[in-house]
């Protein structure tokens, strides 16, 4: 399995005001400058452990988050909060250079891989979502929309060539069962592409909310929905039998004026909590102090602060005779302990 980290940043600066006027960003690479708080107790994301009657976890609540979808996708500006949805549909998802008769989107929403994608890459497209108010086809290519939910795919086996799945895979309940799934209904040699955000994404938002809540109520409740860690997932694709893994992380960090404008932008893109343990409601002095908190901790020289986004992206393929495979043990030829008279000999050669 092979992994990457790379960073983008987005400059999302708009000024605040009851209509929120359409923003305007500016995208760039450049090292990490987070100051990044060590993982503990009070800024650890984890999922919880409750569990469903089917006997797999339980941590959101799949209705509430068709609601915040559909109630995202009636905004009449809907379209600006797509910023982050649209950074990460365009990219990784067109790495395999290869033409697929019949592909599957996970989670489209509104076509955000689809609109970058053409015939010579698929040829008919499947797209899925919770969401009907979100459903839209965006491509060139003959596409088919199908009401569904992520946790429950209602396609044959071995019907796809490729699936795909952008920014849906993390409010999943049972993530190893999901994974399964898609497995199932690739063709051998079939590839799954997809992206999601992983433990880190707002943590800034997280500490801020945790510290300023325990400093003022005595106690904090989880206000960041729990998200899995990079080091789970290479090994839930193994055990959902996908081979020739690939797992990079993109930290994705936008730059927002304050606090609030963070928590309006994650309503818009219908990415508030959903987690059944969450509190709903925030106190007025908690809110104030997390602000303060926010902009003391992580604030940048010109008073705006970042927020992060860690976007795991994985791909995997469903195992099939023509694929590369590994050499049987104790087949080598050579061992390592002849790399140094290999070396001596090639240095001979030069002299």
């Amino acid at each position: 399995m092979s992994t990457g980290v790379s960073r983008t940043v987005l400059h999302r600066l708009r000024a605040a005001a009851p209509a929120p006027a359409a923003s305007s960003g500016t995208w760039s690479r450049l090292p990490s400058s987070c100051c990044r708080l060590p993982a503990g107790p009070r800024c650890e994301a984890r999922r919880g452990l409750s569990v469903s009657g089917r006997g797999t976890m339980n941590v959101f609540n799949r209705e509430m988050k068709k609601r915040q979808k559909n109630w995202a996708a009636s905004l009449q500006d809907g379209h600006q909060y797509d910023y982050l949805r649209d950074e990460v549909g365009a990219h990784r998802h067109c790495d395999v250079t290869k033409t697929f008769p019949l592909a599957l989107d996970i989670g489209a929403g509104k076509s955000h891989i689809a609109e970058h994608l053409n015939k010579d890459v698929v040829e008919r497209l499947f797209l899925t979502d919770v969401s009907e108010k979100t459903l839209s086809r965006q491509s060139e290519i003959p596409t088919h929309c199908v009401l569904a939910d992520e946790e429950f795919l209602p396609f044959k086996e071995n019907t796809f060539d490729l699936v795909v799945s952008s920014l849906s895979l993390h409010w999943i309940n049972d993530l190893p069962g999901a994974l399964r799934q898609i497995h199932q209904v690739l063709k051998p040699d079939g590839v799954f592409i997809g992206a999601m955000v992983g433990g880190e994404t707002l943590y800034e938002l997280r500490c801020s909310l945790q510290l300023a809540e325990t400093e003022r109520e005595g106690g904090f409740s989880p206000h960041v929905s729990p998200y899995t860690a990079v080091t789970d997932l290479g090994n839930l694709l193994g055990q959902a039998g996908f081979s020739m893994l690939t797992v990079d992380i993109d930290d994705v960090q936008v730059h927002y004026p304050g606090i609030t404008e963070v928590m309006t932008d994650l309503q818009g893109m219908g990415e508030s909590n959903c987690a059944w343990n969450r509190r709903s409601l925030l106190h007025r002095d908690t809110m104030l102090a997390a602000a303060a908190i926010y902009k003391e901790m992580y604030g940048n020289e010109d008073g705006s602060v970042p927020a992060t986004f860690e976007i795991l992206y994985m791909i995997g393929w469903k195992p099939h005779e023509s694929q590369a495979k590994p050499a049987k043990r104790g087949s080598a030829t050579a061992s390592f302990g002849d790399l140094s008279q290999i070396a001596e000999l090639k240095e001979e050669h030069v002299l």
